[in-house]
């Protein structure tokens, strides 16, 4: 035996000789540190305990009355799930001896609960409504015991205890008739109503700490403000799983008008923290919670909804000072379906003129469309012939979007493929006064659907619509003109138009063709010559034109329309020439 050995056992021996003596179990208290076998939970009096109760397992809450307490009072509220919970009274035979208590109060339950004695039952409920016990309290009741078990899922529950009878005080009192009432429901709001808690009945509204929360939801009502909040969680998570399989879900919540606006943003990983008042009815857990708590007014009108949907409303009391709620009967209501406008048949190449009034039901209109043949493949053609206003063309397909795009002055095209039918809506929207329509219309437009039974794509446009004249080519009775076409094999058509001597004089804008005048408005004897032209190389697709039979010194306005088998035609830029006096 080594020396460090030897100095061990003879400290070791001194101790045990010479020291106090071991402690006895019977009669010395345990150390603070110390854990009894079976941890117990008190129920505090005047306080709200929250209770997680997991699957499966009964969860047993402790607490003794004071001898002189003739009546009490246990408020079990579940959150959102059914529960199960049962309260007993239970009497020793023989008090526990002194020597067989442990210091600390946690563990006196557990000494109790060993010792021979009775049990009674006092209450019971099962359901996932808010239940309370009011009655006198057990004369030989040396411990009460409250049990609670979660009979589906996980869940959470509060469990307020009170000593004595009538009202507490600490929760908002609800009035005669808890109910919620709708007043009026239109297309995308729902005024709500409801009776004013007693509560607040004979505060001054300097004093008052009340306030009125309003959810609004399309799922369902919630019986209490940690069951929205636990609801809102649930949806969350949803989401969130969805968006790592690459789906995404768009959710509408209303706003209340007129109301403060507190929302915490469900595509943030780490919702923003609740307002106190919120955070106190439910514990705090309501990530995603959507909800407007702002005064003591009892009608409220929620808005931007959307039409034809069925939406729950629920309102609850809620006290800031305590930290409590009370929740109203909810309601529900289905907002009224959006007018649809009368749906006109857009035929096979049918040009159609279509004016959108500034505002109103003028201001949409919608259009179907059947392409031809087994491909069902479609070209739409679009173009604004006036007004200063905004035009949005709207194409989808059983339901679904396919394309939006603004429509101006320059020819649009939208390539329809891969569907029997395509609804076409067209809105206008205006921007004041308007020089070029009148009645307070906001803008034409010229559109034309043609089916595509050869082609995979929007044809080719010419890289500029400018038509150039040449000085030197300049005649007394003929003109050269010249103006870029395309790769693909096209009729070009050249149309003529003489101007006066006021017009040509002004030379400006009224002297030009309207840009959506096209070949089919224009007289054939203002058609001077018609060809066809291709060219593979774009840089080099320029062809010329020749034309003759003008009288000398006259001004005249040439128009050339690029002409395709289906599709609107394009129109370049007006050109004015005038022809020389001499030659």
């Amino acid at each position: 035996m080594g020396l460090a050995s030897l100095s061990w056992c003879l400290a070791a021996a001194l101790a045990l000789f010479c020291g106090p003596p071991w402690p006895q179990a019977t009669s010395a208290p345990a150390p603070e540190n110390e854990v009894p076998l079976r941890p117990t939970a008190w129920v505090p009096e005047g306080k709200i305990t929250s209770v997680v109760l997991p699957k499966g397992r009964t969860r047993r809450l402790y607490f003794t009355l004071k001898k002189k307490a003739p009546a009490m009072s246990v408020m079990v509220s579940p959150c959102d799930l059914p529960i199960e919970w049962s309260l007993a009274a239970r009497t020793l035979k023989d008090k526990p001896l002194k020597s067989l208590q442990w210091s600390t109060k946690k563990s006196t339950p557990e000494v109790w609960w060993r010792g021979p004695g009775t049990e009674e039952k006092m209450h019971g409920f099962t359901g996932h409504a808010v239940n309370t016990y009011e009655g006198p309290s057990h004369p030989r009741a040396t411990i009460y015991i409250l049990r609670l078990r979660a009979k589906q899922q996980a869940t959470r529950a509060t469990v307020y205890l009170r000593e004595g009878r009538g009202p507490s005080g600490a929760f908002p009192l609800l009035p005669a008739d808890p109910r919620v009432h709708t007043l009026g429901v239109g297309m995308t709001s729902v005024t709500l109503s409801w009776a004013p808690s007693a509560s607040l009945a004979g505060l001054p509204p300097a004093q008052e700490s009340y306030d009125y929360c309003v959810l609004a939801n399309s799922r369902r009502n919630y019986p209490s403000l940690c069951a929205a909040g636990a609801g809102a969680g649930a949806k969350l998570e949803q989401k969130r799983e969805e968006r790592k399989e690459g789906r995404r879900r768009v959710t509408a919540w209303p706003i209340l008008k007129e109301w403060w606006w507190k929302q915490w943003d469900p595509e943030d990983p780490e919702p923003r923290s609740p307002p106190p008042s919120l955070a106190a009815a439910d514990g705090g857990h309501n990530p995603g919670l959507r909800c407007a708590c702002r005064g003591t007014e009892s009608v409220c009108t929620v808005s931007e909804l959307l039409p034809d949907t069925r939406y729950y409303f629920d309102v609850f009391v809620v006290d800031r000072l305590n930290g409590t709620s009370a929740a109203y009967g909810g309601t529900f209501a289905r907002t009224h379906e959006e007018a649809r406008a009368a749906v006109g048949a857009l035929r096979e190449g049918e040009l159609r003129w279509v004016t959108l009034g500034d505002g109103g039901p003028d201001s949409r209109q919608v259009f179907s469309f059947r392409p031809r043949g087994w491909q069902q493949s479609g070209l739409l053609a679009l173009q604004r012939c006036g007004g200063a206003g905004k035009v949005t063309v709207t194409v989808s397909s059983k339901g679904e979007v396919l394309t939006s795009q603004a429509v101006g002055g320059d020819l649009v095209h939208i390539w329809l493929q891969g569907s029997p039918s395509y609804l076409i809506r067209l809105e206008g929207e205006g921007s004041g006064a308007n020089p070029v329509l009148p009645g307070g219309l906001a803008a034409s437009v010229k559109m034309q659907a043609s089916s595509a039974y050869h082609r995979r794509e929007v044809p080719s446009l010419p890289s500029t619509l400018q038509v150039k004249s040449f000085n030197r080519l300049r005649g007394c009775n003929t003109v050269t003109l010249a103006w870029m076409g395309t790769e693909e094999r096209s009729l070009y058509c050249v149309y003529r138009r003489t101007l006066g001597e006021r017009e040509a004089a002004a030379g400006g804008a009224s002297a030009l063709t309207a840009p959506c005048l096209g070949p089919e408005s224009r007289p054939d004897a203002e058609r001077v010559l018609c060809k066809y032209f291709q060219e593979l190389n774009p840089r080099r697709a320029v062809t010329t034109a020749v034309i003759g039979g003008l009288e000398p010194g006259t001004a005249y306005v040439f128009d050339v329309y690029l002409m395709r088998r289906w599709g609107i035609p394009v129109m370049y830029a007006s050109k004015m020439v005038k022809t020389r006096r001499e030659c």
